[in-house]
């Protein structure tokens, strides 16, 4: 069983995904970050860096993780799905998530929260809406080329960067500019 601590945010639901994917046993936790309940003392014993997700496996001598690509990561091991046993293959999927978690994710989120709060139209939100549009080009042209983005098989780079597309109107993103 798995403790699952999230919030209804594009990283919470990477792990949300993950786990029914792979089918383990998870009690979700909700952490209303709107309320700061991610700086409450029960949390920051799971997660010293106070952000959603977190998980615990009871499993696993109640092993506390943060950061959703480790938490991925540590779950496509302990189950073998989900990432390939090939070196190839492994990488293939390791720099797509890390291409999620260092730009996609980051990058979205900020043109997110520019184009929702900026009261007008300044550089930051400029340059956020800019890198948006760049990463979903990206990622546009991995998938005209694959099914998945990180090969031919669903893998944890796909459940990184699902969630981020789901809000797409809310970067300043036309979708339709992006047909794959």
């Amino acid at each position: 069983m798995i403790d699952l601590y999230t919030w209804h945010t594009p990283n919470g639901r990477k792990v949300s995904i993950m786990l029914e994917e792979i089918g383990i046993p998870y009690e979700v936790h909700s952490i209303n970050i709107a309320k700061d309940e991610q700086f409450q003392p029960h949390f920051l014993n799971i997660c010293p860096n106070n952000k959603i997700p977190a998980i615990v496996d009871r499993s696993n001598d109640n092993y506390a993780l943060f950061e959703s690509g480790a938490i991925l990561i540590y779950l496509a091991e302990k189950t073998g799905q989900l990432m390939p046993h090939d070196p190839h293959g492994r990488a293939d999927v390791m720099q797509w998530l890390m291409w999620q978690m260092g730009g996609f994710g980051p990058m979205l989120g900020q043109a997110h929260h520019f184009t929702m709060h900026a009261k007008d139209q300044d550089y930051g939100k400029q340059r956020y809406y800019k890198e948006a549009n760049r990463l979903y080009g990206v990622l546009d042209r991995r998938l005209a080329a694959h099914e998945f983005v990180a090969g031919k098989d669903l893998s944890i780079a796909d459940m990184a960067i699902f969630p981020w597309t789901r809000t797409v109107w809310r970067q300043g993103v036309d979708l339709n500019d992006y047909p794959h």
